[in-house]
């Protein structure tokens, strides 16, 4: 899942980027409101932590910005601004939830994984497709009830298969979802990555559609 972050703090930034990273979550990170409204325009995310004290263009403006341009993705406010006045003001604006900094990190991804839970319509953390279970709050996975032990990228790779079961996914999709901005991206990374998958969850539960894509199916019959 991929997750931009606008934060001026460069702190703040950089523990909560590396952090994001530890929690499986491909992370962008811009310092300033008028660079998260250019980036919104290109390129989709799961989630966004906004600040609101930004330079250049405030989180208020950037959160109108994104409304007023139809973009439906869940916001998380990250700022010193605890007065209830300030929190009415950015739900109104259009973000989803508030927490208050200093903040706990476990409660931030406790917070972001409701939202995005929200915004895919489900109703817990664990995700099924066939005998497997992805548990998004653990990040563990299993199949007939037995762990996998994943590298840190096929978690990240089978979580956007099972996000969107039956759906084809493209390359560079695929890339979008686990490498972020200034990610060195090897030519057959993704084919390897899936190679390596296939192998633990089963040779014919992630299936290629030539010329198009891969995507991982309910059933393990041949196509």
């Amino acid at each position: 899942m991929r997750v931009l972050l606008v934060e001026d703090d460069l702190m703040i930034g950089e523990s909560l980027s590396e952090a994001l990273q530890d929690e499986a979550y491909t992370v962008d990170w811009v310092k300033d409101g008028r660079d998260a409204i250019l980036t919104l325009k290109v390129q989709p995310y799961d989630i966004i932590l906004l600040d609101l004290g930004l330079p250049n263009i405030d989180g208020m403006g950037v959160l109108t910005a994104m409304r007023d341009a139809k973009i439906t993705t869940p916001v998380l406010i990250l700022t010193a601004r605890d007065e209830l006045n300030d929190r009415i003001k950015g739900l109104d604006a259009g973000a989803d939830d508030y927490v208050v900094k200093p903040f706990e990190l476990g409660e931030v991804f406790a917070r972001m994984r409701v939202l995005i839970r929200r915004a895919q319509g489900k109703a817990g953390n664990q995700i099924q497709v066939g005998e497997l279970i992805l548990d998004t709050a653990n990040k563990r996975v299993t199949k007939d009830n037995i762990p996998l032990e994943l590298t840190a990228k096929e978690y990240m790779l089978l979580t956007t298969f099972m996000l969107s079961p039956e759906k084809v996914m493209s390359k560079t999709e695929l890339e979008d979802s686990l490498y972020g901005w200034g990610g060195e991206v090897e030519s057959n990374a993704i084919e390897f990555l899936i190679h390596s998958l296939r192998k633990k969850v089963g040779q014919q539960r992630i299936k290629n559609v030539r010329g198009l894509g891969w995507y991982i199916s309910s059933s393990e019959t041949e196509q």
